[in-house]
Parts: C-alpha cells; structure tokens; sequence
C-alpha cells in the first residue's frame, strides 16, 4: 500500500510514516488547576456574599436605625461585655478608627457606654447599657429569619465546615497581612 500525500494527512503505519505539518494542530495541555476556581474568584465570591448579607441585615435593621456594623458590635457585647475598645477591635475584625466611629453613634444612642479602664488610662471599656441590652435582644429576634435563610442554604453537616474555610482565609490573611507589615530581614524598615 502505498501512501498518498492529501489523502491521508496523518499515517503512522509501518509502511508510511509521515505526517503533513499543515495539519498538525497545536494542543494545549490543560492542568487540572486550570480549570478550577483561582484565587480571585474565591475572593469576588466572598465579596458578593458578604454585600449581599450586609444589604440584607441593613434592610431590616434601617426600621430601627441601626445599621449590621453596629448589630456587630452590639452582638460581641452581649457575648462579653466590659471588654476594652482594642478586644473589640480584634473580636470584631476592624480597625480602630472604625470601632471608634461606631461606638460614638451607639453611645449617643444611649446603647453603649465607655468609660476609662481602671487600670490602663489609655485604654476604654464599653458596656452595653440596658436600653442596649434590650435593642440588642430586639434585632436578635428580628435577624433570626434571615439567620434561617441563610443556614437553610446548606446541607447539616456544611454550615461547620463553612466556619472552618472562612476561619482558614482569614488566618491565612491575618498571617499575610502581618508578614507584609513587617520589615523585611536585612532592611532597615525607612523607605528611600
């Protein structure tokens, strides 16, 4: 049998071994990790969701005057009140200038009170009020529809390792974010 260039373009017979380069296609090795989310999508997934349930939670709470941010902190008080303003800082996730901010409003709206810590002057403590107390326990009732809602997403077993992936990106986050906040070995830390 003889081999006829155009007529069979590709022919790894023993008798004719040829390949015409006008036809050879160039295949792209695709890797598993290629075809997977990266690392943005995960992070615009977690934007959307956490939009999304602030919208929500402020939705309910605007009848009320009080926006999620604040529930927020109302809500680690009630968990542990008499805490200073820098471990609300760091319950909440924020910075201070935001807890700050939150606070004023809150104590303004007779929820929350600071007073000087008695044994750091620099420092605050905050203590949600009575009438805080009862807003809280309040709103609590009220979110618990939307709480539902969102736990009725998820399969039993699934809300606990839902906590457990979240809790890992904001280590890893935290662990970052302090990594790049340092100066690096054999720097002087100034920029020049």
């Amino acid at each position: 049998m003889r081999c006829v260039p155009n007529q069979n373009p590709v022919d790894l017979s023993p008798d004719c071994r040829y390949i015409h380069f006008q036809y050879i296609v160039r295949i792209r090795n695709v890797s598993l990790r290629d075809m997977m989310a990266t690392g943005h999508d995960i992070a615009m997934g977690l934007r959307a969701a956490y939009l999304s349930m602030h919208r929500q939670t402020n939705s309910c709470l605007a009848p009320h005057k009080i926006t999620a941010d604040q529930f927020v902190l109302l809500a680690l008080l009630s968990e542990q009140d008499g805490i200073t303003q820098q471990q609300l800082v760091r319950r909440a996730t924020s910075d201070p200038n935001t807890i700050r901010a939150i606070l004023v409003l809150l104590e303004n709206k007779g929820l929350v009170r600071r007073q000087p810590h008695p044994d750091d002057g620099r420092a605050r403590n905050v203590t949600l009020t009575r009438t805080g107390r009862c807003t809280y326990a309040k709103l609590s009732k009220q979110l618990k529809t939307l709480q539902n809602q969102l736990l009725d997403l998820f399969r039993l077993e699934e809300p606990e390792t839902l906590i457990e992936l979240l809790g890992r990106i904001s280590g890893a986050m935290a662990h970052s974010e302090n990594n790049h906040s340092q100066p690096r070995a054999g720097s002087s830390g100034t920029k020049t």
